[in-house]
């Protein structure tokens, strides 16, 4: 930190940018990934698009789309290499996928009318 910078009202700092591995990932597992993501985006009932063909998208591309808290954001991006953020979006949407479809079961459930059918396994024998 610098307190005091010439010139300026505010303090700075020397800031060193670490570097960006600009490797490719692995696209078959980019491809579960974004299609992950288009699951998400059906059961909200969202049309996105992504405006590259899937082989040419990137973590940085699709990550956005994929319902990050703000703190799960930034971890992405303090990964260095597209495999390990590869591997993040695919964690996040095998946490994220199963509870939305329950969600999307539970509001089915809700548009019911109210009335209970009958079920045998659930009538008591008097």
């Amino acid at each position: 930190m610098i307190k005091s910078v010439p010139d300026k009202l505010y303090s700075g700092a020397i800031v060193n940018y670490p570097d960006n591995m600009e490797d490719k990932g692995k696209p078959e597992l980019m491809q579960k990934v974004v299609n992950a993501i288009r699951e998400l985006h059906r059961l909200l009932n969202i049309s996105k698009d992504f405006k590259k063909p899937d082989g040419a998208l990137t973590c940085y591309d699709v990550a956005h789309h994929a319902g990050f808290s703000l703190e799960e954001e930034y971890e992405l991006l303090a990964l260095f290499r597209e495999e390990q953020r590869q591997e993040y979006l695919k964690r996040h949407l095998s946490k994220v996928l199963p509870v939305m479809a329950e969600m999307e079961t539970l509001k089915e459930k809700v548009k019911l009318n109210g009335h209970f059918k009958n079920l045998s396994s659930f009538e008591f024998e008097e």
